[in-house]
């Protein structure tokens, strides 16, 4: 009986969902470029990250032909951006600080505004979804063995990070957290920076990839379509990974994404509806997924990249 759902909170509305179910991919590649860099700075869009790190490649381009040309005004301007940089890094770790009363209070709130009633019959999809996400986490455990890294070691490191990303439900609050883990574990400072950033609004694997496609799996066989047909998988596939860009890094980014490869593939995006009750219960698990995801890209791009292991660098590294 669907009918304990309707009193529960949800963050979509009818005019969010038709908006998010017209979007084309050429208007979704389009909305990646910032119009306005101090809007981006407020998070108003929910690829305001994306497009600030686009405006600070282009920004980072212009500051190196600065130098080149003019040595002098560029250091200057060099050294004036490493400050701001320095003073910034120094806010966030106080409010890192911060982060265990935090998360206290908002686990509390969670699991204090639901109950096993109201979400009941929807367990079968409940545990479908964290069943493909824990699958996704062995995944990662063993692309870090194959890396040469210590999975344990990983996970004992970026446990706090995932917990407040499962509380929070947001990839982009979590993103000072994930810096912070990866250059525990010895991943350089640039690479941590930007597989963060680009972590949290895109390629995420639990609400741009497991979601959409166990939503488009159910879906499919009540219009007479076989989910794991050839012909079929050939055309969910490129759709869920367009579909993975710009995915908002707050809560309800899943429900956005699948309804981008719902509309995609031509499938009725009204059933997304019958989810929406339940969509804090598997977005907390789906975002710690996505954090997760982000990080390992930083390490696995540092081991690429320089060729070393975390296991080479010291068991603690401190913070400045």
């Amino acid at each position: 009986d669907a009918s304990a759902f309707v009193h529960m909170p949800s963050m979509l509305t009818t005019e969010e969902v038709n908006k998010t179910a017209a979007v084309s991919i050429p208007q979704l590649v389009t909305s990646l470029i910032p119009t306005n860099i101090f809007l981006d700075l407020t998070g108003a869009r929910s690829v305001s990250v994306i497009g600030i790190v686009i405006f600070t490649l282009i920004a980072g381009i212009a500051l190196l032909k600065v130098k080149k040309e003019a040595p002098e005004e560029g250091q200057k301007l060099s050294a004036g951006i490493n400050a701001i940089q320095i003073w910034v890094m120094k806010m966030v770790r106080i409010v890192i600080a911060l982060t265990p009363y935090g998360v206290m209070a908002l686990m509390t709130t969670v699991f204090s505004s639901y109950h096993f009633e109201q979400f009941a019959s929807l367990l079968g999809f409940i545990g479908a979804c964290y069943i493909a996400i824990f699958m996704m986490f062995i995944v990662h455990a063993i692309l870090l063995i194959l890396s040469g890294n210590n999975p344990a070691r990983y996970f004992s490191m970026v446990w706090p990070v995932l917990t407040f990303a499962f509380v929070s439900r947001s990839s982009a609050a979590s993103i000072p957290l994930a810096i912070s883990a990866q250059e525990k574990f010895g991943v350089q400072s640039t690479i941590a920076n930007i597989s963060a950033s680009f972590g949290s609004s895109m390629g995420q694997n639990g609400c741009a990839g497991i979601y959409p496609a166990i939503m488009v799996a159910m879906i499919a066989p009540t219009i007479g379509i076989d989910p794991l047909s050839l012909h079929f998988l050939a055309a969910m596939l490129p759709a869920i990974a367009l579909g993975s860009i710009g995915v908002a890094g707050v809560g309800g980014g899943g429900t956005f994404a699948a309804l981008i490869v719902l509309s995609t593939l031509n499938f009725p995006v009204a059933l997304v509806g019958i989810f929406i009750a339940i969509e804090p219960i598997v977005d907390m698990a789906r975002t710690a997924l996505n954090v997760n995801g982000s990080m390992m890209s930083g390490v696995l791009a540092n081991r690429i990249l320089n060729n070393h292991t975390a296991d080479d660098m010291p068991a603690v590294i401190d913070r400045p």
